[in-house]
């Protein structure tokens, strides 16, 4: 469906395999509900990679970009619990950027999910102009039920903060992201196939890198702030 919000929060990360059943235990009942419970958060979502790298993608739907560098979340990223402190030590390959939502489309939700990190050389509003026409014909294949294009603004937090510490690595950002929501994986790559190939999305965004950036997720679990009792 459309995005619920005007700012994004997307991360991708993979898990040390001695952690992943915690990992798994502690995203569903500690850490999406905790963000979620933020002001200015809306809904949170986890999928598990079928194709792509890392293994793990999730987004969080918020009011506005701002709303990622707030005090109120900015004082929970300082705080964080111990379980948060056990797991997030064996992050690997995490990337992480607040977004701006340059267009949404849709209805519904799907259960698969394609992710795309662009890169462009012309300006933001050359490029998000030109990427509308492709963003159209995704959303009318058959079986898409979503289409976003998010510009990328960086890591957020502004600066150094404890849950940032915990990780091993720097985290990575993207400069554009394109999802793409199906309700079927073959629907999903069919479209991809047909409207977004790698030759049609880097006649648009001059650096894109389909071996590495594109990854096929399935859904496993969402929360939207309405569901928090």
């Amino acid at each position: 469906m459309a995005l619920a919000g005007k700012g994004v929060l997307a991360i991708w990360n993979g898990i040390a395999a001695e952690a992943e059943a915690d990992f798994v235990a502690w995203h569903m009942r500690e850490h999406i509900p905790e963000r979620v419970a933020v002001p200015g958060f809306l809904r949170g979502r986890r999928y598990v990679a079928e194709a792509g790298h890392p293994k793990y993608f999730n987004f969080y739907e918020v009011e506005l970009p701002e709303t990622l560098v707030s005090p109120d979340y900015v004082a929970r990223l300082n705080t964080p619990s111990d379980w948060t402190k056990r797991v997030v030590r064996h992050f690997c390959d995490t990337s992480r950027t607040v977004c701006s939502v340059a267009a949404s489309l849709g209805l519904g939700d799907g259960a698969y999910l394609a992710t795309l990190r662009l890169a462009a050389l012309v300006e933001p509003a050359a490029f998000s102009a030109a990427m509308r026409p492709a963003l159209s014909e995704l959303a009318a294949e058959p079986g898409i039920v979503g289409v976003h294009l998010l510009e990328g603004q960086g890591g957020g937090s502004n600066g150094q903060t404890a849950e940032k510490e915990l990780r091993s690595q720097p985290d990575a950002t993207a400069d554009w992201i394109l999802l793409v929501e199906a309700a079927e994986r073959a629907a999903l790559d069919e479209a991809l196939k047909r409207t977004a190939s790698p030759e049609a999305l880097s006649a648009i965004a001059n650096g894109y890198d389909a071996r590495r950036d594109c990854g096929i997720y399935r859904l496993q679990y969402g929360l939207a702030k309405q569901q928090i009792a």
